[in-house]
C-alpha cells in the first residue's frame, strides 16, 4: 500500500524514530519507482505539494497533535526531513535527466535548470565515492570555477508591475505640488465618529447642510449617543482635526484619502471617490493667501496659462467660502472650440474644480486653538475630477470598473 503519514499517539523518541524510519523507507522505495517525467510529477506534488504534500501533512498530523513539551522535538525532526524529501525529489529527477540525455532521448541540455545538473553531478560524485574503499576516496579540491556558480543569497529580481492607476498617479502628482510648498501629508480613519465627520466641522446634529453630504452609517449603533455612532468618512476634513489636536500652529497638511458618500451613480458621481483636502493654520493668514497658493497649484497641474477665479459660496467649517473654477483647458476658456460651443466649460470658459475659504472660528473652539491670535484657510478638491480633465475620460465609472483595456492606456 502507497505510504501515509500515520496519527501519532505515542510521542516519546523511540515512537518518533520509528515514524521517521518509515517516511525516509517509502520516501527512497517510491524515489526509486520514478520512471518518467510524469512519475516524477505524481513523486514530487505527493510528497511536497503544498496543500496536501505528505511533508504538509507532518505538519498537521504530528507537530499540531503533539503536547506542549514535545513540540519542540518534533519540530525539530520535521525540519531535519524536509531537506531529505527535498533532496529525494531533486535526486529523482536528475537521475531521470541524465538517463534521458545518455540515451539520447528528447530532453534537451537546454531545458535543464543548472541547479538541476548541478544535483545530477554532485549525486553521481556523491556515489562514486561511496562506493569506492577507503583508501581510495576522492578528496574534494575547489572548483576553480567556484566563483563563476550562482550567489543564491542575492536579491531576487524585481517582477515589474502595471501601470500606476490614473486615480493614484493623479493624486501623487497633487500631493507633490503642495510638499513643494512646504506641506506634509496627514492620514485618517476611514471609518470615522459623528464628532470628527461633522460635529467638530461645524455641522451641528440636525444642520441642514448635512443633506448635503448623504451619509452611510455602520449599521446597530442607535444606542450610542451621536457623536460617537461609526460612519464611512465624506470628506477627508476629519483628518485636519485630528491634525489640529495633536499639533500646534503652524500647521500645513493635505489630508488625501478615500471617502464615501450615498450618491447615485452617473457619469459624474460614485459612491466612493477620493479626495486631497488642505490646511494652513498660522498667524496673519489671509484670504490673498489662499488665493495666491490654489493659483500656483492650478498653475502646477494644468499648465501656467491656465487662470483661476474665485465666487462665494458656503461650507460650514469655512467662512468666507468660494469655489474655484480654472479657465477651460479644452477651449483656453474661449467658450469656443472646433467652431462649436465648448462641450467641457459648456460655452462659459470656465470649469468648476474645488471649495475653499478661510477656517470658521467656531472649528478653532474644537481643537483649543486661540481664534484671536491665529487664522486659517482650507481646500478640498475630488481626485476623480481631476484625472478627468488631464485625461480626458468621459465616464468615472471607468475608474473603477477595473477593465484592462482603459486601463492599459496609462502603460
Amino acid at each position: 500500500m502507497p505510504y501515509t503519514v500515520p496519527q501519532l499517539t505515542d510521542f516519546s523518541a523511540a515512537a518518533l524514530d520509528d515514524a521517521v524510519r518509515e517516511l525516509l523507507a517509502a520516501l527512497e522505495q517510491e524515489s526509486a519507482a520514478v520512471g518518467s517525467e510524469t512519475d516524477w510529477k505524481v513523486f514530487r506534488d505527493r510528497w511536497i505539494a503544498r496543500k496536501n504534500g505528505i511533508f504538509t501533512q507532518l505538519n498537521e498530523l504530528w507537530l499540531k497533535a503533539a503536547p506542549g513539551p514535545k513540540k519542540r522535538d518534533v519540530g525539530q525532526r520535521v525540519n531535519d526531513l524536509k531537506p531529505k524529501v527535498e533532496q529525494a525529489v531533486n535526486a529523482a529527477y536528475a537521475r531521470l535527466v541524465g538517463g534521458a540525455l545518455f540515451k539520447g532521448r528528447s530532453v534537451g541540455r537546454a531545458r535543464v535548470p543548472a541547479r538541476t545538473r548541478e544535483v545530477a553531478r554532485d549525486s553521481a560524485q556523491d556515489r562514486a565515492q561511496d562506493s569506492a574503499p577507503d583508501s581510495a576516496r576522492i578528496i574534494a579540491v575547489p572548483n576553480p570555477n567556484e566563483s563563476e556558480r550562482l550567489d543564491i543569497t542575492l536579491p531576487g529580481i524585481r517582477r515589474p508591475i502595471g501601470a500606476e492607476h490614473p486615480v493614484i498617479k493623479t493624486m501623487n502628482e497633487m500631493i507633490g505640488v503642495f510638499r513643494n510648498l512646504g506641506y506634509s501629508v496627514e492620514e485618517g480613519p476611514e471609518i470615522e465618529t459623528d464628532f470628527y465627520n461633522f460635529e467638530a466641522l461645524n455641522f451641528p446634529p440636525n444642520h441642514p447642510a448635512r443633506d448635503t453630504q448623504d451619509t452611510l452609517f455602520i449599521a446597530g449603533q442607535e444606542s450610542k449617543p451621536l457623536r460617537d455612532r461609526l460612519l464611512l468618512r465624506t470628506h477627508t476634513s476629519p483628518v485636519q482635526i485630528r491634525t489640529m489636536q495633536k499639533m500646534k500652529p503652524p500647521v500645513r497638511v493635505v489630508c488625501p484619502g478615500k471617502v464615501h458618500r450615498n450618491d447615485a451613480l452617473d457619469a459624474t458621481h460614485s459612491p466612493i471617490f477620493h479626495q486631497i483636502e488642505g490646511l494652513a493654520v498660522d498667524t496673519n493668514i489671509t484670504f490673498c493667501d489662499l488665493k495666491g497658493t490654489l493659483d500656483h497649484a492650478m498653475k502646477a497641474m494644468f499648465g501656467s496659462s491656465v487662470k483661476t477665479r474665485f465666487y462665494p459660496s458656503f461650507f460650514p467649517f469655512t467662512e468666507p467660502s468660494a469655489d474655484v473654477q480654472i479657465s477651460c483647458i479644452f477651449c483656453d476658456g474661449k467658450g469656443v472650440r472646433d467652431g462649436a460651443p465648448c462641450r467641457n466649460c459648456k460655452a462659459s470658459g470656465w470649469i468648476e474644480l474645488l471649495g475653499c475659504g478661510m477656517v470658521d472660528p467656531n472649528v478653532y473652539g474644537f481643537v483649543d486653538y486661540d481664534a484671536s491670535k491665529v487664522s486659517g484657510f482650507a481646500f478640498g478638491m475630488g481626485v476623480e475630477r481631476i484625472a478627468i480633465l488631464k485625461y480626458g475620460v468621459d465616464d468615472i465609472q471607468n475608474f473603477f470598473q477595473g477593465d484592462v483595456r482603459f486601463l492599459e492606456q496609462f502603460l
